[in-house]
């Protein structure tokens, strides 16, 4: 919809909405796009599909027939459902808002820009305190989620294309069943139409915007659980229940896994595959010893020396020399018309719930710049009623840096939110539930708010989602959401600090934390300040005493609330490597498919296409633990290249740890 049909769905929605109703053949002669249509037929069409958007908006627009001449067609704004949006208490309001900033607006295309405008137009006020407290991050967001979205919610196919482990771009058609996220990132599990065979799809590796096709014909299952689906390309006929000796505090993802407490040094997996058992404890093989099944255990000490002899010598970086470098997928986005429209009757309708509005205060609040916002302003001072004269035009004002709005009544309602927005609110509120802490019961009572309020029981094709459906659709993996949750005592005691908010001792707190950097824990005395979200994990941003400086610290890695007045101590005492920090400059690593999940996890600067089918990846100054970590994790399946100093490191690591695996 182009910048004339806003302003004509604008006069549209005005005009009908200032009276009690308004005939067709009226409303085609003020409007003045309809009355300079080349046709009768034109004018038709163009109204059917501003109609269309009308609706789509959630504008509740009623049509009827004249009782005494049934060719009189009436069109009316229904006033009587005008406030069946969404009944929402503040702090409900608040963790809704605070979800719609969960989504990267200029990534994650329009059912995530939608949302914003569409929750401000509910006219509440946020709880302030409770926005502070609330996360602030995103949501993996990739400009191929809203169609994906678009399509459960509508059962249709579609078409994109798709880099597999591979490395080899093909075109797939695909019935999506359900858009989910497992350890911070997107898939998506449905019906591979080529294949005739369910997929699961990784939403990182789309490389075109996908385009909807045909309707579903394939059913859909009854149940469709991501992360068993996940679990299941483990599947092995080896399972059993993995025992490993760990340092206190550390290995917590293993210890999350075994249900064991932070100081046990001895921790026992449920039932596991083999290779499922075996990434977990190469993942936290610096704090942690296999020591049943035996065979396994062997098994781990020969791929611990594997990796060690091929980082012995210098890297051969003459195959990255040779290698074709990989052209960046461009999926861009544009704000669409609907996008546009929904945030220009937001404007209107924040405004005048408040009277006047500050210009910088109403450009935070939408998240666009001042300029975008005068622009808006411009188009609503040239629209209005076209039934009655210019003297009936939307008066807008925002000189001196305070925004009015005024003439503009049929604007000041709330828009109802569609299955594709709900569902991306469904997943910005997973995305804080982790650190939700003490607003954990209001994101839950905002949650069960939203599916209640989505419209299931409509007729007519297709067939709209069930709530359980939109929950699934925006599903997080219930031990990925949960990490952050290790301890609700720490959750606790965090946002009391928060709501503190002083200098005095009721804002400080001494922790107890686990770095992945450094053997053993410090104890640090802190004072929080807010807490960040990457879709991944949560992080508490705080002044640090000992390191007389702000600090990020990863929460589900504050293992312990101490009492006041104890002792502050740096880490580094007990055994294990400490690896500080971030690698100086670039790091170049080879990728054989099982291991090409590292440069995603990483969000490499640059790939490069091997002629032998090998994927090369350049990561700049990553963080030198977590690498570390995820080249063991990764069993072979990836070998740091350079710089030198960097595979010495991992040299060490894998001896000391494939030692401790060949010891009796």
């Amino acid at each position: 919809m182009a910048a004339k049909g806003v302003e004509r769905l604008l006069n549209v929605i005005m005009t009908i909405g200032s009276r009690r109703r308004i005939d067709r053949a009226k409303l085609f002669a003020v409007i003045p796009d309809y009355a300079g249509a080349a046709s009768d037929q034109a004018a038709e069409r163009m109204f059917e599909r501003d109609k269309a958007a009308i609706l789509e908006l959630g504008l509740p627009l009623a049509t009827e027939r004249d009782v005494l001449d049934e060719n009189t067609v009436y069109y009316r704004i229904d006033a009587g459902t005008s406030d069946a949006v969404l009944d929402l208490t503040t702090e409900e309001y608040t963790v809704l808002l605070a979800a719609s900033r969960a989504w990267d607006d200029a990534a994650a295309g329009g059912a995530a820009r939608r949302v914003r405008s569409k929750l401000l137009s509910l006219g509440h006020d946020a709880d302030p305190d409770l926005l502070r407290r609330t996360p602030r991050g995103a949501v993996e967001s990739l400009p191929v989620l809203s169609p994906l979205l678009e399509a459960v919610t509508a059962a249709r196919s579609v078409r994109f294309t798709y880099r597999g482990t591979q490395g080899v771009p093909a075109e797939r058609h695909v019935e999506p069943w359900v858009v989910g996220v497992h350890e911070g990132h997107w898939y998506i599990h449905g019906w591979d139409l080529d294949r005739s065979a369910p997929r699961l799809f990784r939403a990182s590796r789309i490389e075109s915007f996908p385009t909807a096709g045909p309707p579903a014909v394939q059913e859909r299952p009854e149940q469709t659980d991501l992360a068993s689906v996940l679990g299941a390309m483990h599947e092995s006929d080896d399972q059993a229940r993995a025992v490993v000796a760990a340092a206190p505090f550390k290995a917590l993802a293993l210890r999350d896994r075994a249900g064991a407490p932070l100081d046990a040094e001895r921790l026992e997996l449920p039932p596991l595959p083999r290779p499922a058992a075996r990434r977990l404890v190469l993942a936290d093989v610096r704090w942690g010893e296999l020591l049943e099944p035996a065979t396994w255990r062997a098994e781990l000490a020969e791929v611990l020396t594997a990796i060690a002899d091929v980082h012995e010598d210098e890297g051969d970086l003459a195959g990255v020399e040779a290698a074709a470098v990989r052209p960046e997928p461009r999926i861009r986005t544009t704000p669409t018309g609907a996008d546009t429209l929904s945030r220009l009757i937001s404007e209107a309708s924040y405004v005048m719930e408040r009277g006047e509005v500050d210009l910088a205060e109403l450009s935070a609040a939408l998240g666009v710049s001042t300029t975008q916002l005068i622009t808006d302003l411009q188009v609503l001072f040239v629209c209005g009623d076209m039934g009655t004269g210019w003297e009936d035009l939307i008066e807008a004002e925002w000189e001196h840096g305070t925004v009015r709005v005024r003439n503009a009544e049929p604007l000041r309602r709330a828009l109802r939110l569609s299955a594709v927005e709900i569902t991306a609110l469904l997943a910005g509120l997973a995305a804080l539930e982790p650190s939700a802490g003490e607003a954990e019961a209001i994101v839950a009572s905002a949650r069960r708010k939203l599916l209640a309020g989505a419209d299931c029981g409509s007729e007519g094709p297709p067939a709209p989602p069930t709530r359980d459906e939109l929950a699934e659709a925006a599903s997080v993996d219930e031990m990925a959401s949960r990490t952050a949750d290790r301890a609700e005592s720490v959750l606790t005691a965090v946002h009391r600090a928060l709501r503190a908010d002083d200098d005095g001792d009721a804002s400080r707190l001494t922790i107890r934390y686990s770095s992945t950097d450094r053997p053993g824990t410090s104890v640090r005395r802190i004072r929080p300040l807010r807490i960040d979200t990457d879709g991944t994990r949560s992080y508490l941003l705080a002044d640090c005493e000992l390191a007389g400086a702000q600090r990020r610290f990863r929460l589900d890695r504050i293992v312990e609330i101490l009492p006041p007045g104890t002792p502050q101590e740096r880490a580094g005492t007990g055994a294990g490597p400490t690896l500080d920090g971030l690698v100086d400059g670039q790091v170049w690593l080879r990728l054989d498919p099982p291991g090409r999940w590292v440069a995603e996890s990483f969000d490499a600067d640059q790939l490069r296409d091997g002629a032998d089918g090998s994927t090369f990846a350049r990561v700049d100054s990553p963080v030198r633990a977590a690498l570390v970590d995820a080249v063991l994790e990764s069993a072979g399946a990836v070998e740091v290249l350079s710089p030198r100093e960097l595979r010495d490191t991992i040299v060490t690591v894998a001896r000391v740890a494939g030692t401790r695996h060949t010891q009796a």
